[in-house]
């Protein structure tokens, strides 16, 4: 594929070094355009050692091939990353007395611009308009995230790593096989209250969820995201138009998934429900000074998605996930199995979670249990690289 990478002037610029070099190990051909100020973080030389290809930033160069034009025309792909407030102003006024500026007018390619600034200029009413002008328009907005920036501030502006850049980037040219479909995704995971400050929980960090989620956007459904205590840093990754309803705790989910099921198209129970909460919750801090806590009396949770699966709407595809520590890949597959005929569900998603494998990591892997306990799928890699998977199974089964 051919990608062609815009930085500009920021300190982020030193990520895009690592997003130009997993592109290329991918076995992508990439066009770095810097601009000047860009070249002022990280010099020419890295970028054509990086890149494998010549670097310029003029209009001006290889005028016989008309190159201001032709770079953009032959993009299948366009990333800005950094985008500064200024690229973003200039953007949206549509500047070109750059190379960047005039190979952005040039394509026709899916553009995605990644922000990076100090937090004020993020927030600044001027470019949250242009930020709404480039959407408008069509370009992928990811980011920013949440989190430590420049000279010691905190707060949103930070670059998305180029990890997730790259994920978000690429989806854009996903195949458009869940066009006019409504999807509903659960991600995350419950947490049951002990007491205003304590609660029963798992590992799960929704990142699994939020990239079925974006998958399922960039392959043209209308998403909502039931998202149980999902950080900001996961959930910026989602792509513009994702609704996000909050949760809590499982009886929390379950009221967002009767609500906005009904109407779907596709369920997809992601989220790490807890099936046990304790008997009774505290009003306040539970203390030594109360005496020893000696046991957490529970009750059971309710089967969410079995629930959801008996009260589905005609035509409605169901999905659940089982989260497996069982290290014998037949025996997890085997309690897979069970556990979609016992719940219901049209496919039954099976994935290994240990201390190596699934919560709060990047990476996953599973297996896709259909009718008659087939084993119709199977895939292994970043989690967007799993929500694909699934996504063509349930293309497939519907």
């Amino acid at each position: 594929m051919n990608i062609v990478v815009g930085v500009t002037g920021g300190i982020a610029a030193y990520k895009s070094v690592h997003l130009v070099r997993l592109l290329i190990k991918a076995g992508h051909e990439v066009t770095v355009i810097p601009t000047d100020d860009a070249l002022r973080f990280v010099g020419l030389p890295t970028w054509e050692a990086i890149s494998r290809s010549p670097v310029t930033t003029s209009v001006h160069d290889d005028v016989a091939r008309v190159r201001h034009v032709a770079v953009g025309q032959a993009a299948d792909l366009v990333i800005v990353a950094p985008a500064t407030a200024n690229t973003i102003a200039r953007m949206a006024a549509g500047i070109a007395d750059d190379l960047l500026g005039t190979t952005l007018l040039a394509t026709v390619a899916p553009v995605a611009v990644a922000p990076a600034m100090h937090t004020e200029m993020w927030r600044h009413p001027a470019t949250q308009a242009n930020i709404a002008t480039l959407r408008e328009r069509g370009v992928t907005i990811l980011g920013p995230d949440d989190g430590e920036l420049t000279g010691g501030d905190a707060g949103p502006g930070r670059m998305l790593e180029p990890e997730a850049i790259i994920e978000g980037a690429l989806a854009l040219l996903s195949p458009r096989d869940l066009d006019g479909l409504t999807v509903v995704v659960s991600a995350g995971g419950t947490r049951e209250p002990i007491d205003p400050v304590r609660y029963l929980g798992n590992h799960s960090s929704g990142r699994q969820g939020v990239a079925l989620a974006a998958e399922a956007a960039c392959r043209g459904a209308s998403v909502t995201l039931v998202a149980a205590n999902v950080e900001a840093d996961v959930r910026a990754q989602l792509p513009d138009g994702v609704a996000v309803v909050p949760v809590g705790s499982a009886s929390e989910l379950a009221d967002a998934m009767r609500e906005a099921s009904p109407s779907a198209d596709v369920v997809v129970m992601a989220a790490a429900v807890a099936d046990y909460r304790p008997a009774a919750v505290a009003d306040q801090k539970l203390t030594k000074e109360d005496g020893p806590l000696e046991r957490i009396e529970l009750v059971e949770n309710e089967d969410v998605v079995a629930g959801l699966a008996a009260r589905r709407a005609p035509g409605q595809t169901i999905v659940a996930f089982a989260a497996e520590t069982d290290p014998d890949a037949d025996a997890r597959r085997e309690r897979g199995r069970r556990k979609r005929e016992r719940k219901g569900v049209d496919l039954l998603v099976v994935n290994r979670a240990d201390a190596e494998h699934a919560f709060g990591r990047a990476d996953n892997e599973v297996e896709i249990i259909g009718d008659g306990g087939e084993v119709v799928a199977a895939a292994a890699g970043t989690k967007r690289e799993v929500a694909a998977a699934i996504w063509g199974a349930v293309a497939a089964a519907r």
